[in-house]
């Protein structure tokens, strides 16, 4: 297929007409848009469709991380972990203005289930699973006093001291824009608002599906000589086959006020049930979660007040000094994952572990796996459909191309910050405030010159939409114009994170009246 521009993002439903396809990606998270970037990048003739918008399932509700998962290592999850902390690296360098480094700070406090000795000795793991150069700093200890000076909110009885150790945050919503459109550079069709009604076979092999223009009801038939349902905990719904076995798992967030001079994240243990969970700064504010239970279905899942409460008393029990209530939570938000079915002592010891499932002809069907490692669970999906179709393997390159938005000149973890300097720098030289200027430079990349170009077109629109948060109307006018944004909440909650940083407010239907105006 020929090539296209990775933006604008194009909606071409009539392309989807366009004759049989080699590969039909069903669903555009994480997971299926990097698996339509790596088939195309490959040179199959692929389409990818989403029946809301890109990244509004799972893939939207994530933690915002990019890591290895220190907390696996309690499971003797040792493969798992340093496929994690190799991904981890890749991805700061395909995207190192989604992925950056943040320090995590790990209290110890007498009594507590995972002692300093323990800590020391599974950092100190952690740290060698992580070979070659890495993003982040090695980890470091701190004695109690050095804690207390830096964090004084911290809960002073019991406490021993703390380590700290490097991962790294991501912009769960945005890397999957930029995922698909790499996707589309590479010759992909890609269109949101659409879904797959059912499957198509002939005899046993699946050859495409059923598929539906959700915005005009148009039904149609796409062809396709393999299929990949990527749905995650939706893809069981498509009619004419029997699922296999899965566990849903529903992990909640909430978003509350930042911690004044904060700039690490901290892992903590909740005293009442020893439940691991984090506290975050994240987009001027701060982001707590998560906790788990199972569902039997992620339609219509949200945070409910006793959620809400359970993660608010982990915190004051750890960090008396905040003194969070219920109202001065901004925004929560639930996601569900679909991990392997199978029996464990607690959901925290259900396995992560990626696999890749064919139960007929024609049909890859992937279940498992975590954000992190979506891209190079990608190759092994797309390296089944060559399998599916009888062709030897084209080699994955997607460890090698930057995402768009990535500096060109960026070579080496850590180049980045120069790029960004000068970028920022240029912002605050057109009259933008810092907090802007980063904004931009973090969640567009080189990208910002179609920001700036919309402002010259409208300075009006170099206005913020709220006043207490970095969004810039013309950003909304790009989202319609350049990233296939279908609705409101395609742009403030996965274009921009507005809408879970600020109360809900006038300030919607200005959106509204920004994309009706830049159609």
């Amino acid at each position: 297929m020929a090539t296209r521009p990775a933006f604008p993002l194009i909606r071409d439903i009539a392309a989807l007409h366009d004759g049989t396809f080699d590969l039909l990606v069903i669903g555009g998270g994480i997971y299926g848009s990097w698996t339509a970037c790596d088939a195309a990048q490959r040179g199959l003739k692929v389409a990818l469709i989403e029946r809301n918008d890109w990244g509004s399932g799972t893939s939207q509700s994530s933690s915002k991380l990019i890591h290895g998962g220190l907390r696996y290592l309690e499971h003797y999850e040792f493969a798992l972990v340093r496929h994690a902390l190799a991904e981890r690296r890749v991805l700061s360098r395909l995207a190192p203005h989604l992925v950056r480094p943040l320090n995590f700070v790990v209290p110890v406090w007498k009594g507590a289930r995972v002692g300093r000795m323990q800590l020391l000795a599974g950092l100190t793991l952690y740290d060698f699973l992580a070979t070659g150069k890495q993003p982040v700093p090695r980890f470091k200890s701190f004695s109690r006093k050095k804690l207390l000076a830096a964090h004084p909110y911290l809960d002073e009885a019991g406490l021993k001291g703390g380590l700290r150790y490097g991962d790294c945050q991501e912009d769960d919503a945005r890397m999957t824009l930029f995922v698909v459109a790499a996707a589309q550079a590479a010759g992909a069709v890609c269109a949101n608002a659409v879904a797959a009604d059912e499957l198509l076979f002939d005899g046993e092999r699946c050859v495409g599906a059923k598929l539906r223009d959700t915005e005009t009801g148009a039904a149609f038939e796409l062809r396709a000589a393999c299929v990949v349902n990527a749905a995650g905990p939706w893809a069981h719904r498509l009619p004419g086959i029997e699922p296999p076995a899965v566990k849903l798992v529903k992990g909640v967030h909430l978003v509350l006020p930042a911690i004044p001079g904060l700039e690490d994240a901290f892992l903590l243990t909740a005293p009442s049930d020893g439940r691991v969970f984090f506290v975050i700064p994240w987009n001027g504010r701060t982001l707590v979660g998560t906790t788990e239970s199972s569902v039997l279905d992620a339609t219509g899942i949200g945070v409910d007040d006793t959620e809400t409460q359970y993660l608010l008393d982990a915190v004051n029990a750890l960090m008396p000094g905040l003194g969070w209530t219920p109202a001065q939570v901004i925004g929560r938000f639930a996601g569900v994952r679909s991990l392997q079915a199978e029996d464990a002592e607690s959901l925290a010891a259900v396995s992560r572990e990626f696999t890749v499932l064919s139960p007929r002809p024609g049909l890859v069907w992937p279940l498992g796996g975590k954000y992190t490692t979506a891209r190079c669970d990608a190759v092994e999906i797309v390296d089944r459909v060559y399998d599916s179709l009888g062709r030897p393997a084209v080699e994955s390159r997607t460890d090698q191309a930057v995402l768009p938005g990535a500096p060109h000149e960026v070579r080496e973890l850590g180049d980045f910050t120069g790029w960004q300097t000068e970028a920022v720098a240029g912002l605050a030289r057109r009259g933008f405030d810092a907090e802007t200027a980063r904004s931009l430079s973090l969640r567009h990349g080189t990208g910002i010159t179609r920001v700036e170009a919309l402002i010259d077109e409208n300075p009006a629109w170099a206005q913020r939409i709220h006043a207490d948060a970095p969004y810039l109307k013309a950003e909304v006018v790009l989202s319609v114009r350049d990233e296939m944004a279908r609705t409101v909440d395609d742009v403030v909650r996965r274009r921009m994170p507005l809408s879970l940083v600020v109360p809900a407010g006038d300030w919607r239907a200005e959106v509204s009246a920004l994309m009706t105006a830049a159609a």
